[in-house]
């Protein structure tokens, strides 16, 4: 998908990897479209000097490689960052952000992490944050650390399991004030990775939303995130059809009974850079 955003992931599936097993690097990479190696939570503090080791002598693809780090306030985040300003890759993802993104990680491309209440107060400046690229949102993180003990309804009260209004929120606010400064935004993990259809409609609404990626933690995800995100046949033939009309038209005009005006163009333009093509 093609955007004026500083930086976009290199597809639609992101595939968490965890840093203490270097053995899974090369798998995640030719399952998913991108790779988060971990080193939150997927590295224990007595691993950690290992964990950073295994993702040196393992590098993967720079344009297809998220480094996610432990977050402020842990006792790994200092050599965390210094270690992130020499890895091979110079997209951090950056867990536990509060009311800023800490002074030290400029020089890199943030992915700040929306997942604690101070987080979501301060949204608009952490997003406008020069080093930040992206945006991502943890759900089971926030529900924690507002004394919840879930971050979905329970199927007593809804059997869909939809998020929780807090929730709701911090993925609606995160969304628009990433789309204010100009970056790209990924969605939270769906748990379940036995809940295909689940997995799917969430990306669907995600890819409808404006994300340009799901993060996924299980490579049996990926096909239905990729689904999700790809236009359908039928949509991709509308949307090109009214690209083709615009670019003959000036203003608003019909389209089989239905009145075009160029917010629908630019939604139409949206789906045909989804599926990869040009008009």
């Amino acid at each position: 998908m093609k955007s004026t955003f500083p930086w976009l992931p290199a597809g639609p599936a992101l595939l968490f990897a965890p840093a203490d097993r270097p053995d899974r690097f090369e798998k995640a990479l030719e399952r998913a479209d991108g790779v988060i190696v971990d080193l939150e939570d997927g590295a224990a503090v007595d691993g950690h000097e290992e964990a950073r080791q295994n993702i040196l002598e393992n590098p993967l693809p720079r344009e297809r490689t998220i480094l996610r780090i432990t977050g402020p306030g842990t006792p790994t985040f200092a050599e965390d960052v210094r270690f992130a300003h020499q890895a091979p890759y110079d997209v951090v993802m950056v867990p536990k952000i509060r009311s800023e993104v800490p002074a030290e990680l400029a020089g890199l491309k943030i992915i700040a992490m929306i997942e604690t209440p101070e987080a979501v107060i301060n949204i608009k400046e952490i997003a406008q944050n020069p080093s930040v690229v992206g945006l991502f949102w943890g759900a089971e993180d926030l529900a924690a650390e507002l004394g919840g003990t879930t971050s979905r309804l329970t199927e007593k009260e809804n059997p869909l399991r939809p998020y929780r209004d807090p929730q709701r929120l911090a993925r609606t606010l995160m969304i628009m004030h990433a789309a204010a400064a100009g970056i790209a935004t990924i969605d939270a993990v769906h748990v379940d990775f036995h809940d295909d259809e689940g997995q799917y409609l969430e990306a669907l609404d995600a890819a409808g939303c404006g994300f340009a990626a799901t993060a996924c933690i299980h490579p049996a995800m990926v096909p239905a995130v990729r689904r999700a995100y790809m236009p359908s046949e039928e949509e991709l033939a509308r949307a090109k059809a009214i690209v083709e009309r615009a670019n003959d038209e000036v203003g608003a005009f019909q389209l089989d009974g239905e009145m075009i005006d160029m917010p629908v163009v630019k939604q139409a333009r949206i789906t045909v850079a989804r599926a990869g093509q040009s008009v």
